[in-house]
């Protein structure tokens, strides 16, 4: 059995250990007042952004469960007690807090989150840049006959550029049946190739090459098409101008969101493998899910409008108004904003 007198000398020295790390507790407690606060700014939130604020909240919280067990194993007064708890109950809450349905979180994390976060992320600009770039440019090569008459066979192949005319040689029609068919045919067949870009990604250059790829195959058709004796070449526009910005705009973004992950694999920042992967899988997501929204919006547009008897001015009419909507969102709504900075979400 412990004597009183060190028992007591004891309880002192844990004390003011205790008294020390109030510095901490207050650093917790302004941290989490930062999480708790929904949709506004918080100054105490911007200290705390990144893996090194997650770090650092992380052992807070285990910092404050230790101080808890101590003041309740040595029996300090009863406020310190009841404060210690009380903080650990609302760290613990933020950092396993349920996520539950709220139309004005959702709002938020829609139209504010995801566009800001797509639009500061790096693979995305990469990806852009890549499939974009190599388009115009093979779109360019393909259609100059003059200078670079050889460049689109060489490319895709004189076979390939044969059986193109002739799949658009006529008109193309049908009937709703018909449409509806083909919508879920250009979803399964759009939602494979953002897999495909998505699954290369974590290899980054396979993915980079991949994208590469089929940027300068789709730009070399377009251009190919494009030139004034190439047959089919009116019926080839009327079927891809009204679903091409959908579905560019989310190959690209596939591919971006499977960088995302290779990068995280490879940039560790400081963290474990697998916190570095999970932080970048959670950055990626957003990604995805703008890709995989886009890829839908133009499978039903190639299957429904697309493929139609619609006049043509209709059809470059919805590519220009996809386009500006595109733009909008990812530019616009995308744009940092220095006086609506988001307090840091712990997952």
């Amino acid at each position: 059995m412990v004597p009183s007198y060190e028992l007591d000398s004891l309880r002192m020295n844990i004390a003011t250990l205790l008294e020390k790390r109030h510095c901490n507790w207050a650093e917790l407690e302004r941290l989490c007042e930062a999480m708790e606060v929904s949709g506004k700014t918080h100054k105490a939130g911007e200290q705390y952004r990144g893996a090194a604020g997650i770090v650092r909240f992380a052992a807070l919280y285990r910092g404050a469960c230790a101080d808890l067990a101590l003041a309740d194993a040595y029996q300090l007064p009863p406020s310190t007690v009841t404060y210690l708890h009380r903080l650990v109950a609302r760290a613990h809450n933020q950092l396993y807090r349920s996520g539950k349905f709220s139309p004005v979180g959702f709002f938020e994390l829609v139209f504010r989150e995801a566009p800001q976060q797509i639009f500061a992320d790096s693979c995305v600009r990469v990806a852009t840049i890549v499939f974009f770039g190599m388009f115009a440019l093979s779109m360019y090569l393909g259609y100059e006959q003059t200078l670079f008459p050889s460049f689109a066979a060489n490319v895709v192949g004189q076979g390939q550029l044969e059986a193109l005319e002739s799949m658009y040689e006529q008109k193309i029609s049908g009937s709703l049946s018909h449409y509806v068919g083909m919508s879920g045919f250009y979803i399964m067949h759009n939602t494979g190739i953002g897999l495909q870009c998505f699954a290369y990604g974590i290899l980054l250059i396979p993915c980079l090459y991949l994208l590469a790829y089929n940027g300068v195959a789709l730009g070399t058709m377009f251009g190919y098409m494009a030139r004034e004796n190439t047959v089919g070449s009116d019926n080839f526009f009327h079927f891809v101008t009204a679903h091409g910005p959908f579905e560019l705009t989310a190959i690209a973004l596939s591919a971006a969101a499977g960088l995302r992950l290779g990068v995280g694999f490879f940039h560790t920042e400081g963290l474990t493998r697998i916190d570095s992967m999970r932080r970048s899988a959670h950055r990626s997501v957003p990604i995805m899910a703008a890709a995989a929204t886009l890829f839908v919006l133009a499978a039903f547009t190639e299957g429904f409008l697309s493929p139609s008897s619609a006049p043509y001015l209709l059809k470059a009419a919805w590519a220009i108004m996809s386009s500006a909507l595109i733009s909008f969102y990812f530019v616009v709504l995308g744009f940092p904003r220095a006086r609506h900075r988001l307090p840091m979400q712990v997952e």
